[in-house]
């Protein structure tokens, strides 16, 4: 019998999200806990968990971190609705 030699590979990195992310969703978070963190477009005070991390996230994004895309039905808007829906929903 011959005994076989195990090969061992190195295990790939599998992690969601990057170092960078982390690192701005910490911050998004102490701000959003300070009253300091506000929504960028109407500059209200965030007040929800969800929406801070949302926060970070986007920046770390846009700074080029390893963040996975949002997702396809969190990025749709109202204003995309077809033209029957809304026409229907106004009568």
């Amino acid at each position: 019998m011959t005994t076989r030699k195990k090969t061992t590979r190195k295990k790939t990195s599998s992690r969601r999200y990057g170092q960078l992310a982390s690192k701005k969703v910490q911050r998004s978070m102490e701000e959003m806990k300070a009253g300091k963190l506000r929504s960028g477009r109407s500059g209200k005070k965030v007040t929800s968990r969800e929406q801070a991390i949302a926060i970070g996230l986007s920046e770390a994004r846009r700074a080029g971190g390893k963040v996975p895309s949002p997702a396809k039905a969190a990025t749709k808007t109202a204003g995309q609705r077809s033209p029957r829906r809304a026409s229907s929903a106004a009568g």
